[in-house]
């Protein structure tokens, strides 16, 4: 068992997952800083739904480089506050999604970028993962009505889900707890989002599952 609680969490998921309201959640929950990703602020996003091939190395480029900002902040000073940071996103998920959705000659320029910034960013000291089944996944996006989420197929959001499950199943950057919230409702059931509170502070070292019984 951890002796103390992680400092640096960053959750993690496919489209739909979760991500941002349980960074949030937890944030409150543990007095920590909470840094978002702003799809909002990338120009690039709606038209990529509409359109990955014209799109995608546009959207990659601009999430590259907010997401290595973010990182910046982290690198001051914010992992030794009082609660800690909480974060909705690992840096290596734009690679995760620049592998899926650039030509090669794009993925060739894209990494040697990402390898120049990738040395000088922070691993967490937990990483959650939340999987979630496709159904699940499609019905939450919808739910939330994103209007630059609407064009988005359920192939895409399964192709995706897939990728982070491959990418996860030999994952070692840092310790890492794997939750099935296919079934669980942690935003609108107190007692769900308690026990994984819980949960997330007890995970122990190296790879973990978690599923509600």
């Amino acid at each position: 068992m951890r002796t103390a609680r992680p400092r640096y969490i960053a959750v993690e998921g496919p489209i739909g997952a979760g991500k941002s309201s349980l960074a949030a959640i937890l944030g409150e929950a543990l007095s920590a800083r909470v840094i978002l990703e702003s799809p909002d602020d990338n120009p690039f996003l709606g038209p990529f739904y509409r359109d990955r091939r014209r799109h995608a190395m546009s959207v990659q480029l601009f999430y590259l480089l907010q997401r290595y900002a973010q990182q910046g902040e982290l690198a001051q000073g914010d992992l030794f506050s009082q609660g800690g940071v909480v974060t909705d996103y690992i840096f290596a998920k734009d690679r995760l999604f620049a592998a899926l959705n650039l030509s090669p000659d794009e993925m060739s320029l894209y990494d040697r970028l990402y390898h120049i910034l990738k040395p000088r960013t922070i691993a967490p000291d937990l990483v959650v993962y939340l999987q979630a089944r496709t159904e699940v996944l499609i019905e939450r996006i919808r739910r939330r009505g994103r209007p630059e989420e609407k064009p988005i197929r359920a192939e895409y959001v399964e192709e995706v889900a897939r990728a982070y499950a491959e990418f996860f199943f030999g994952y070692s950057e840092a310790p890492l707890l794997i939750v099935n919230a296919s079934d669980i409702d942690f935003v609108g059931n107190a007692a769900h989002r308690a026990e994984l509170i819980e949960v997330i502070k007890r995970a122990p070292p190296g790879t973990s599952h978690w599923a509600r019984q």
